[in-house]
């Protein structure tokens, strides 16, 4: 199964992670998920702490996020960003940055890319 993978770094893990967990049960409600998706939709790996920050990464069905692209139509184009992934980054980002703790969202494969160097 294709999925995006979503690297975040968050102030607050606990807030945060349930933040996000509630904006993917948002989703999967959204774009029926039991409906034809292989495995979740949503998955979120485990928190590593390092610099007052905690890392984790959250990965995304691209089925669902397609999904949701086609139901919000031009609502969904007009999100910023260039493509679908950053366009669903502006969507999780709104969906759970709601005056809560600071975090980050990032594509995991742009941070892996020689663009921000290598990790």
């Amino acid at each position: 199964m294709d999925r995006i993978r979503i690297n975040v770094s968050a102030v607050d893990y606990d807030r945060t992670s349930k933040d996000i967990e509630a904006a993917a049960r948002r989703l999967e409600e959204m774009v029926h998920a039991g409906d034809g998706l292989d495995g979740p939709a949503v998955a979120m790996t485990d928190s590593e702490f390092a610099f007052g920050w905690h890392f984790f990464v959250v990965s995304v069905s691209r089925d669902a996020v397609q999904r949701l692209a086609d139901q919000m139509g031009p609502d969904f184009q007009a999100l910023k960003g260039k493509g679908l992934e950053k366009k669903f980054l502006t969507w999780l980002a709104g969906s759970v940055g709601d005056g809560g703790p600071r975090f980050k969202l990032a594509i995991k494969e742009e941070m892996e890319s020689s663009k921000y160097g290598v990790f």
